[in-house]
């Protein structure tokens, strides 16, 4: 069994513009990286096709964010898939590549045979962006409904955002003959946009359900249509496979509508623990704290529920009555 051959457009996005129809969108395509995320936990395939498509939804999104900011995404549910989170880390500079994260939390016992969002309940789909220090984050949060992940994102973007948002996304373990099996995923985002700059509207929904057509004049819902039965068409090994390249895809879908694209960013996967961390947020506490959170052999430990770190400390060097803290 062979290793994976490196595809160029593999672990990348690009964006895109339909100059005919004034829509934008990305195409992204994950492999290495959907690899390195899952393969920090054992989850069940129900959860890893969750995650997944969460992973998915979050490189696709975060490449609008701007440099060293971060995208955050998550599931909060009272399903058997308790929660989803993922982080989309903008690059440090112009080309770098951008970090991206996952993990799910799930009560094995409580899953069923049924389809992946099945598998979460009542609860909500949230997306948060961190401008950096000094910034208020923004929040924002839709109910978990309409059968996958991807509508609950579409439904965020038309009624926080008034932007009218497709997703069409595919994933799975990819079985190729003589290379090691593997996952990967591909998918494409097509957004309505404003004349004012994108993913700035941050209005706050009005509790009913807003569909794309509704925030269009009818020239904007003609272009919206017609691109929406254009990507009707893509089939999912275009989507997925390794056989057609972004730019190509673009071309078979959306030849007459002059699509024009930009610079691929590239995504890499990434974790943002740390000792440093670690210790930082041990800091607020007192020996007395630090005490109860010792182990029988005399340690603090923790892991990183994203990378799977796992973090062995002296508790004698961490809290806020410290020796260390005593020294400073």
């Amino acid at each position: 069994m062979t290793l994976v051959n490196k595809i160029a457009w593999d672990d990348t996005v690009l964006p895109f513009q339909l100059d005919a129809a004034d829509i934008r969108g990305r195409v992204a395509r994950l492999d290495g990286v959907l690899d390195g995320i899952l393969k920090q936990h054992e989850y069940p395939p129900v959860v890893e096709a969750l995650v997944a498509e969460m992973a998915l939804l979050t490189a696709l999104i975060g490449q609008t964010v701007k440099l060293r900011w971060k995208l955050s995404l998550q599931v909060q549910s009272k399903g058997a898939v308790r929660m989803i989170a993922t982080d989309y880390y903008g690059p440090e500079k112009d080309g770098d590549p951008a970090r991206i994260r996952a993990y799910a939390t799930y009560d094995e016992d409580r899953l069923t045979d049924g389809t992946p969002f099945e598998q979460v309940g009542e609860g909500y789909f949230a997306i948060m962006i961190d401008q950096g220090q000094g910034m208020k984050p923004y929040q924002g949060i839709t109910p978990l409904a309409g059968g996958s992940l991807s509508k609950c994102a579409e439904a965020y973007f038309a009624q926080s955002e008034q932007l009218p948002t497709r997703f069409a996304l595919s994933y799975g373990k990819s079985m190729e003959p003589g290379v090691a099996e593997h996952w990967r995923a591909g998918g494409m985002m097509i957004q309505h946009m404003p004349k004012a700059s994108p993913f700035a509207a941050q209005a706050e929904g009005t509790g009913e359900m807003l569909q794309a057509t509704d925030l269009l004049n009818d020239d904007e819902g003609e272009n919206w249509n017609r691109v929406n039965i254009l990507l009707d068409t893509v089939e999912e090994m275009e989507l997925i496979g390794p056989q057609v390249p972004p730019n190509d895809l673009l071309l078979r879908l959306f030849n007459e509508e002059k699509p024009r694209v930009y610079d691929t960013q590239a995504i890499k996967f990434g974790c943002s623990c740390s000792e440093e961390r670690v210790r930082q947020s041990l800091s607020i506490y007192s020996a007395r704290d630090i005490a109860t959170m010792t182990t029988p052999e005399g340690r603090v430990t923790a892991d990183c529920q994203f990378c799977s770190s796992h973090y062995d400390l002296d508790p004698a060097s961490i809290g806020f009555e410290s020796e260390d803290a005593a020294r400073e």
